[in-house]
């Protein structure tokens, strides 16, 4: 039922972009919501968005940044739910915008909201203690087959990305861990170095500073090609030179988070078209280069068909998991 409506709504966003001309303009200050705590990656995505919109003067109305992270962002999402038909209020958030409904009951559904774009996929990785006698990613997974149950996987909160991730890879290899969530990633990289868990799968951003102490070390990315070159983070290595799973040998390709945008539902066509615009700007700018290259996500802009077709592949590959580990809410 979930997925009949996504795809109704898929089909309805997708309608608006045709049809839109573009002549909208904000008429006052516009709400940037943001759908996690300050300094996470959520926050650190709008708040780069803002200052790029800001410095090139993009649109001429000043940008509130508004956090409101609470239920795994679930109250950024009721907040934008709030102002339906208001294009002035513009949520950012991950694919947790489709994907919470599904696992919580909650006051907004997918059908709330209004997808405008996406600007970057967020890498995953699986990463150990920088001791570990692991030097590649199908060695540890042979280890966890060997003792399941045992090994411990951190990652960032429940039945959220890093959890699904868990659940994929264990799916796809056989291996079992005990999944240990925390409040975020950076809680979750403290846990690796320290040696309390065995592994996390988190971003390349969280982790980048227990790789460069030498604390943690990747095992393989979740992408279909490597990460871009960079200057060495530890030992002559840098993101480039991290195998992708695929390469490593796992069966499971491709795990990728959207960094999306946002409106309320039933807004005018058009201001979904001037915000669209407005993204793909800066996206194109050397201050948003510099930002996706630091925190070694993947530059990505989608919008339109492109997008839609994106959060519906991206929803039923997520679905099926939390069908299979029972996390579905009736």
């Amino acid at each position: 039922m979930k997925n009949l409506c996504i795809a109704a709504g898929l089909a309805a966003a997708s309608f608006g972009f045709a049809s839109g001309a573009q002549a909208w303009q904000p008429t006052k200050p516009v709400e940037f919501v943001v759908t996690s705590g300050p300094g996470g990656g959520t926050d650190n995505f709008a708040r780069v968005v803002q200052s790029i919109i800001t410095k090139h003067k993009l649109f001429d109305q000043p940008i509130v940044v508004v956090n409101k992270g609470g239920g795994s962002g679930a109250e950024g999402f009721i907040h934008g739910k709030a102002g339906k038909g208001d294009p002035h209020r513009v949520v950012f958030g991950t694919n947790n915008a489709y994907l919470l409904p599904y696992v919580a009951k909650l006051g907004y559904k997918y059908s709330d909201l209004t997808p405008v774009a996406a600007l970057a996929l967020d890498e995953f990785i699986i990463w150990v203690n920088g001791s570990a006698p692991y030097n590649d990613a199908k060695s540890y997974i042979d280890a966890v087959k060997a003792k399941p149950g045992t090994f411990r996987m951190a990652g960032s909160q429940s039945k959220d990305t890093d959890q699904t991730l868990t659940s994929m890879i264990q799916i796809a290899t056989g291996a079992k861990w005990i999944y240990v969530p925390f409040q975020g990633g950076g809680a979750a990289a403290v846990q690796l170095a320290g040696a309390h868990v065995d592994s996390n799968t988190n971003n390349p951003n969280e982790n980048v500073g227990q790789w460069k102490a030498g604390q943690v070390k990747p095992l393989c990315v979740f992408s279909p090609n490597r990460l871009a070159k960079s200057e060495p983070v530890f030992e002559g290595k840098g993101w480039g030179d991290i195998p992708t799973c695929k390469e490593a040998g796992l069966p499971l390709e491709t795990f990728q988070m959207p960094r999306t945008v946002w409106l309320p539902a039933e807004v005018p066509a058009d201001a979904v078209a001037f915000y669209a615009d407005i993204m793909e700007k800066v996206s194109k700018t050397p201050e948003w280069q510099e930002f996706v290259t630091r925190t070694a996500q993947t530059g990505r802009f989608m919008t339109g068909k492109e997008f839609t077709d994106f959060i519906a592949k991206d929803d039923a590959a997520n679905a099926k998991v939390f069908e299979a580990e029972g996390w579905v809410v009736k």
